[in-house]
């Protein structure tokens, strides 16, 4: 319970800071977390687009899509003649972003909500860019909410399950999350631990590292969500080579969820690492 509680503490640390923009009726989103806020924030109809990566809530998909957040063009963002933009961090390419920036469209980068920024942060920034502040109150205590309830969840187990984040099943070969990913992050804020503990990133892995990690759970997240995905069946996954030796293989323990649920870090994302300690625990 302590690590679920100081990971909720670090993610709801100290407010952002943004430039207002209150009088923006042309807001372009580009990322899946910050459509999520403005949403959550009550001020979707001030958006005329959004990117690829948005695809919650359903209403969005309506919007007209300008394309993947690091593949992005000057001319398709232009195209709909934003007034503001609110970016995730590592929206791009840079060529085009300095294009943008040039054209004297106003451009907000909304800091990630992983580290010591804090989720609440993340919201927080875009109330403030949106020149509304006080819209933050609310999907703010909801987000506490979920998190307490994760910090009261009766007791961290005395021994953490360990969780494989597998990114892509290619040719039989294993790409999964290795520290300082969302994967890790969501990972321990649901109480487990990552099984793969010696690089950063992602990467490939050969069959030896995948049998040394011992994952009790392959966790994978399903088409559509955060700008990745993985096709793979449960049972074609754990019948690979390198993962049908594993106690994940053995228990048939695979969970999967939505990418971008799983993995956005947006307003939803107590309730996401709730679901995934259920799942990887059993019900609170």
């Amino acid at each position: 319970m302590a690590l679920i509680a100081a990971t909720a503490a670090a993610l709801l640390s100290g407010p952002a800071a943004a430039d207002p923009h209150p009088d923006a009726s042309r807001v372009l989103s580009i990322g899946g977390s910050v459509t999520e806020i403005v949403y959550a924030l009550g001020q979707q109809d001030r958006l005329v687009a959004r990117d690829t990566t948005s695809n919650y809530p359903a209403e969005a998909q309506a919007l007209p899509d300008i394309g993947y957040m690091r593949q992005l063009s000057a001319e398709g963002v232009l195209s709909v003649k934003p007034d503001l933009i609110l970016a995730e961090d590592g929206a791009g390419p840079p060529e085009t972003i300095a294009l943008l920036k040039q054209a004297g469209i106003p451009f907000e980068t909304i800091p990630p909500g992983t580290g010591p920024g804090g989720l609440a942060d993340k919201i927080t920034a875009v109330a403030e860019a949106l020149g509304v502040p006080d819209t933050a109150t609310a999907p703010v205590a909801a987000l506490q909410a979920d998190l307490d309830r994760l910090a009261d969840i009766s007791a961290d187990p005395a021994q953490k399950k360990r969780v494989l984040f597998v990114l892509f099943a290619t040719g039989g070969r294993i790409t999964a999350s290795g520290t300082g990913t969302e994967a890790d992050a969501i990972i321990r804020m649901a109480g487990a631990e990552n099984a793969v503990q010696g690089f950063e990133g992602y990467k490939p892995l050969t069959d030896e590292a995948i049998t040394s990690a011992a994952p009790d759970i392959i966790l994978t997240m399903r088409r559509g969500g955060a700008g990745a995905e993985i096709d793979a069946k449960a049972e074609d996954l754990l019948a690979l080579p390198a993962i049908s030796t594993t106690p994940a293989a053995r228990n048939g323990a695979v969970i999967s969820m939505d990418g971008l649920y799983l993995l956005g870090f947006g307003p939803r994302t107590g309730k996401a690492a709730l679901d995934l300690h259920d799942a990887i625990y059993g019900t609170s």
